[in-house]
């Protein structure tokens, strides 16, 4: 079922209440404001503060903010409720308003995923019927919970065109997951033409899709190997990239480029450097990008530096990232994760063992493009030095 306004809002099933007391059920009368946040987006800490301020400022007209953290990154649920009650106490030891954890996905399925709500950040108003009366933005609450309030909202232009843009998003999101499914079901039986028609009817529907354009590049160059057909493709996505400016275009063409694990034997090389040049200098250039995206940014681009010879610039970018997932409001257990798996690069890269802080890493078999298929080759003894990296 779509979660859509005028609905009976769904029921709060969390696993434990962290801060407040717990919340059973809404209560006819009451308005409630509920909120889905990480600890690990760096946003968090400005919303929440302007959740306080909202608490404060509505408590005498029957508010209710309450808080879901539902996108936690860790094993363990006792390790995410350690780490959430620590971000907490650390940041908002006056907190005023509940605090909800669940770690079982129960809160997604009921709430942001039939919502369409696919950032972290999402918003919901739950009128005194104890109905859905504002799905979206928590920037947008400051204009949107007057109106509820005075019972302006739900008649109101502004709410009927938010209203038919999320119905409009839901379908195409459904969309979205029927291609998606039919997609993944030909690419395992390696049935391309199957996938490359999944791929048009989609792009018929949905022209402005990312994913769409890079899944035709990557079936054609990655999975099927028709250079003859997959490359003007290719060059069709790094131009539409460039033009747009935008970072999940930029990233995904880098990502066709120089990925790692594909076999570049058939690329023309001196295009595809060409083509890395110019998407890593505007990558570079994005402003805005929080410091997750940053860092993985800096990864992607560090390996066109590194395979087209300036390993200096690789190995800078490289270190960026480290120093950027290291201040990532992230548990240990998934920062350390992320510091290893750039450690990794990095000492394959110098071919050496390499420090950060506690993690470290030592070169591995790195694999040798020949005659179109990956071999082994093991890093020829170098000198026994250990690199330690600084953080400062």
């Amino acid at each position: 079922m779509f979660l859509i306004m005028d609905i009976p809002a769904p029921a709060l099933k969390v696993q434990n209440w962290l801060r407040g007391s717990p919340l059973a059920n809404f209560q006819l009368g009451k308005l409630y404001v509920v909120h889905f946040w990480a600890t690990w987006w760096t946003p968090c800490a400005t919303f929440m503060h302007g959740l306080m301020q909202l608490q404060e400022k509505y408590s005498d007209r029957g508010v209710e903010v309450v808080a879901v953290a539902a996108h936690e990154m860790a094993a363990a649920g006792d390790e995410v409720q350690t780490h959430v009650d620590a971000w907490l106490t650390e940041k908002f030891p006056q907190l005023n308003f509940r605090v909800g954890l669940d770690c079982t996905g129960e809160m997604r399925k009921l709430w942001t995923e039939p919502s369409f709500s696919s950032g972290i950040q999402t918003s919901f108003v739950i009128g005194r019927d104890s109905h859905i009366a504002f799905i979206g933005r928590p920037t947008d609450l400051d204009s949107v919970l007057p109106q509820v309030l005075d019972g302006s909202w739900r008649t109101s232009d502004q709410a009927k065109a938010a209203k038919r843009e999320r119905i409009a998003k839901g379908r195409e999101q459904a969309l979205m997951d029927s291609i998606g499914n039919r997609y993944r079901a030909a690419i395992e039986l390696e049935d391309w033409k199957a996938a490359l028609s999944a791929i048009d009817e989609g792009s018929a529907l949905l022209p402005a899709s990312i994913q769409l354009s890079a899944a035709r590049a990557d079936t054609l160059l990655h999975k099927m190997r028709d250079m003859q057909t997959g490359l003007p493709v290719l060059r069709q996505l790094v131009r539409d990239a460039i033009d747009r400016n935008a970072e999940d275009w930029l990233l995904e063409a880098m990502n066709q480029l120089f990925n790692p694990a594909y076999d570049y034997t058939d690329f023309p090389s001196v295009e595809r450097f060409a083509m890395g040049k110019e998407l890593s200098e505007h990558i570079l250039a994005l402003t805005g990008l929080d410091d997750a995206l940053k860092a993985s940014s800096y990864r992607l681009v560090a390996q066109y530096y590194h395979e087209s010879g300036n390993r200096a610039r690789a190995e800078e970018l490289l270190g960026l990232a480290l120093k950027l997932v290291d201040g990532l409001p992230f548990p240990d257990n998934v920062k350390q994760r992320w510091l290893a798996s750039l450690l990794q690069v990095l000492a394959n890269y110098r071919r050496e063992r390499v420090y950060f802080r506690s993690v470290w890493a030592v070169p591995d078999a790195m694999p040798k493009l020949k005659s179109g298929r990956l071999e082994q080759q093991a890093y020829a003894p170098r000198k026994r030095r250990l690199l330690r990296l600084r953080s400062s």
